[in-house]
């Protein structure tokens, strides 16, 4: 659980790089063997990119790095509960692990607005842990939408 909260801390941070760019603050990490592999945030709006969510974007810096398409044994963490896209892209690159602040309540797709991780459509099967950091990262979420209005 410790380690959950010091991989969280580095994606919020990630999270308030793209609030300081106007973007929604989703930011999300990828560590395997409690190393940092790569770090990413959310970048729809200033790549014109609305696949550029901050898992996508994790991913594809992840791949470069370690030169694999598939991240196999890894872990995740990101501060908002992963979306449908995000989360098959997750499952195609085989993260082992998935850990999220904020639920999502409108478009989460690992449990709280529906379930994708159980289905069996996928041939990988992910371990989901939620709500780590949640107060941090539902607070960034909502101040920064709360200043959109």
């Amino acid at each position: 659980m410790n380690e959950d909260i010091k991989w969280m801390k580095i994606a919020l941070s990630q999270a308030k790089k793209a609030e300081l760019l106007g973007e929604v603050p989703v930011g999300a990490v990828l560590v395997k063997d409690n190393i940092l592999i790569a770090q990413a945030h959310n970048q729809p709006i200033l790549s014109s990119d609305p696949t550029a969510h901050a898992e996508v974007k994790l991913l594809q810096n992840a791949g470069k790095i370690i030169n694999n398409y598939r991240l196999i044994e890894t872990t995740l963490y990101v501060t908002l509960e992963p979306c449908i896209m995000c989360l098959g892209a997750i499952m195609h690159a085989r993260v082992a692990n998935i850990v999220f602040g904020a639920y999502d309540l409108s478009s989460g797709a690992c449990g709280s607005s529906v379930d994708f991780t159980k289905l069996n459509c996928f041939n990988h099967k992910v371990n989901v842990t939620g709500g780590i950091l949640e107060e941090d990262s539902r607070n960034l979420l909502h101040t920064f939408f709360k200043s959109k209005r």
